[in-house]
């Protein structure tokens, strides 16, 4: 699994995350706000938007903080501004990593990420100083604990529906469509029967850089601070943890 898939994996493992959840809406609403004040609020007029509901729903966030997000991106409710943009760094071990930010106060933004990195063997980079080494994918991640197909069934399946490849590993197969077939491919494949543990927008890296075990252990420590940073949206990077090295971590920890 790539970096990305790798750092999700471990974050379902993790996931008796109720107490974040409160977080994670804060991330949704100002996900839908900023769509809805970019492109409108009509979902059926603005993809931005429709994706960001649907990743909202996605995470069962009631139907009432999504409207109210629409209408404070339109401007029908007072709020906090927020502008999008990337941030892009390394990582210890000199592995890339990309960040969507949405921030009212780019300048406090920026200062907490350098600290995060810079306290994490990492550093802030300059615009574009990673971003060649990913590309963005539709990205459909499935539990293979919950549908028991094979390998080639899904790969047909998923080729059928408009899909480009497929990763299938123990646990979980990931599904990775070209943006622009994302949502046709969601739609036919959920269906054929099959429900996401996750489906969003991704980057994905080209290339992976594997970690030993000190490095590995800096950057989990570094990927979750990120995550859990109120003004970064989603974090990627290009880190690979061989299995043997993640087993001895989460011995570790327990």
């Amino acid at each position: 699994m790539a970096g990305h898939s790798k750092w999700a994996n471990i974050k379902h493992k993790k996931q008796k995350e109720d107490k974040r959840r409160g977080k994670l809406f804060s991330k949704l609403s100002r996900k839908i706000a900023v769509a809805a004040r970019q492109g409108g609020g009509d979902p059926e007029m603005n993809s931005d938007l429709r994706m960001a509901i649907q990743k909202a729903k996605d995470n069962n966030m009631p139907n009432d903080n999504i409207e109210r997000a629409i209408k404070r991106g339109t401007g029908n409710l007072d709020g906090l501004t927020y502008e999008s943009f990337v941030y892009e760094g390394y990582g210890p071990g000199g592995v890339a990593i990309y960040m969507d930010i949405m921030t009212d106060n780019r300048n406090r933004t920026a200062a907490e990420v350098r600290h995060i990195l810079d306290k994490n063997g990492g550093n802030l980079g300059s615009n574009g100083c990673v971003a060649w080494m990913f590309q963005r994918k539709g990205e459909l991640v499935l539990d293979l604990s919950e549908f028991e197909v094979g390998e080639d069934e899904l790969l047909l399946e998923a080729l059928e529906a408009g899909a480009e490849d497929l990763e299938y590993g123990e646990e979980d197969a990931v599904i990775y469509t070209d943006p622009a077939n994302y949502e046709d491919a969601r739609k036919a494949l959920e269906e054929a029967g099959y429900e996401f543990e996750s489906a969003d927008l991704a980057m994905v890296p080209d290339n992976e850089v594997s970690l030993d075990k000190k490095d590995a252990k800096k950057m989990l420590r570094l990927m979750d601070q990120l995550e859990d940073h109120d003004d970064i949206q989603e974090v990627y990077s290009n880190f690979d943890i061989s299995d043997e090295i993640q087993a001895e971590l989460e011995a570790e920890d327990n």
